[in-house]
């Protein structure tokens, strides 16, 4: 098969076949480039085909394995699918308590059999999903190991790679991920690996295999659409990005991911007080910090500053509840408060710490504007600069290259990437986007006097 990278892509596990999870970037696309997110999974389309097999819900999937566990506990295999199913009951529902869950039935799986790939594959998924992800790429390696020929590990190790900013070590990886499986796994991570290098219509065109790839009306065909949509809205195709959503809900109406996009897309298209409705009832359904922070700067650029104060002091209760479960939130919370002007020097020095466990262009990015806000200009020069070196069209991280050079007088290289930014997204940000348009109008018109 030819390099996924060159845009010419032609065209699990049994053991996981019931449940798996593949844990994404990401941060990945759906925090509309204008502040970090949480992790979303990855979902494999024989989690969701499996489930509406045997049972629609996963709930009742879980407590089949609770009855089973109870008539056998020496079940070591029933531990491990059991794991598996609270990774993605936290994925559905968003409540991290699953994962303290997740550890629990997977260590006693190990303790039955400690070289079983799929309970070291599922730790790997645990560890992405709490951002621990030297251990996760340790315990996909190990999976691997065991078994070369199976691609779910590939994916485990690539979300890890990529995380800690081993680019062509991913490449390679997902290489031989879709050389062995070509599906909705392996191409979801394709159109990622694409984005961050820049090909943006690579990326498109991968997503939209994956949700093609997916079960109709399937919870993992849902996720897919929803990223193609995002996808979509990170580059201003505010028409497209709306009618992937609405599809999207067409299939599956409270699913909370495309609500939340759906209202970014009125956010972008004026109508707020939508916006507004919509993150409300995503956040009621999902209380996911992304969402959180979206509505609280809704609030905030409408002038309602009582209600966004209130969202932003949800999100500090939220991230104690993630850190309590095992979640490094260091790189999320240091561009929530610099965004926010919080406790500058404190984050200063979480952004440091983040980017040392995550050093990926999103924490380099994430320390440089945590620097900028703290008036260090030189240094936020050096990471914004390691932020865009893989010609991501990111158009957060161009606007904060852009003010960062403005701030260091080189309005010329501040104009360029400032209309960059603009021009890939004109609606990348609540916060920045009005901002960039300002500052790029300024710059411009002193430049022509």
């Amino acid at each position: 098969m030819q390099s996924f990278l060159q845009n010419r892509l032609s065209s699990r596990v049994i053991l996981l076949s019931l449940i798996v999870l593949l844990i994404v970037a990401v941060s990945w696309r759906f925090g509309w480039a204008q502040h970090a997110t949480l992790h979303q999974t990855y979902p494999d389309p024989f989690v969701s085909d499996a489930a509406s097999r045997v049972n629609s819900s996963i709930d009742a999937h879980i407590q089949t394995l609770q009855n089973q566990l109870k008539v056998d506990a020496n079940d070591w295999q029933a531990y491990s699918q059991l794991g598996l199913a609270y990774l993605q009951k936290a994925r559905e529902t968003g409540d991290p308590t699953y994962y303290q869950k997740t550890e629990e039935v997977l260590n006693k799986a190990s303790s039955f059999q400690p070289d079983d790939y799929a309970t070291i594959s599922a730790r790997a998924a645990l560890a992405l999903a709490r951002h621990q992800f030297h251990q996760a790429l340790e315990l996909g390696e190990q999976a691997r190991q065991i078994n070369p020929d199976r691609a779910y590990a590939y994916g485990v190790i690539a979300d890890a790679q990529i995380e800690l900013g081993q680019y062509s070590e991913a490449v390679e990886t997902l290489q031989a991920m879709v050389d062995l499986r070509p599906d909705m796994s392996s191409y979801s991570r394709i159109s990622y690996i694409r984005e961050l290098h820049g090909d943006t219509a690579g990326a498109l065109e991968m997503m939209q295999r994956a949700v093609e790839s997916g079960t109709p009306n399937s919870e993992s065909t849902a996720w897919a659409r929803t990223q193609l949509a995002t996808l979509y809205l990170n580059t201003g195709d505010l028409e497209q990005a709306e009618v992937e959503y609405e599809r999207t809900l067409q299939d599956r109406p409270n699913y909370v991911y495309a609500i939340a996009g759906l209202g970014r897309v009125r956010a972008a298209q004026g109508d707020t007080d939508e916006a507004i409705k919509l993150l409300t009832h995503a956040v009621g359904i999902m209380p996911m910090p992304d969402f959180v922070i979206t509505l609280g700067d809704l609030y905030q650029t409408t002038g309602q500053q009582a209600a966004a104060l209130q969202q932003y002091k949800l999100v500090a209760t939220i991230e104690q509840l993630y850190r309590a479960n095992g979640v490094d939130l260091d790189m999320e919370i240091a561009l929530f408060n610099a965004d926010h002007d919080q406790n500058l020097a404190a984050t200063l020095e979480l952004a440091r710490l983040a980017y040392e466990n995550r050093p990926s262009i999103q924490g380099a990015d994430a320390l440089a504007w945590v620097l900028y806000k703290n008036g260090d200009y030189q240094e936020a020069q050096k990471y914004s600069e390691e932020a865009l070196q893989l010609g991501t069209q990111d158009a957060l991280k161009l606007f904060h290259a852009g003010m960062i050079a403005l701030k260091l007088g080189r309005h010329a290289e501040a104009t360029q990437y400032l209309k960059e930014a603009l021009a890939i997204n004109p609606h990348f940000s609540i916060l920045h986007a009005e901002e960039a348009q300002m500052t790029l109008q300024t710059l411009q018109q002193a430049a022509n006097q």
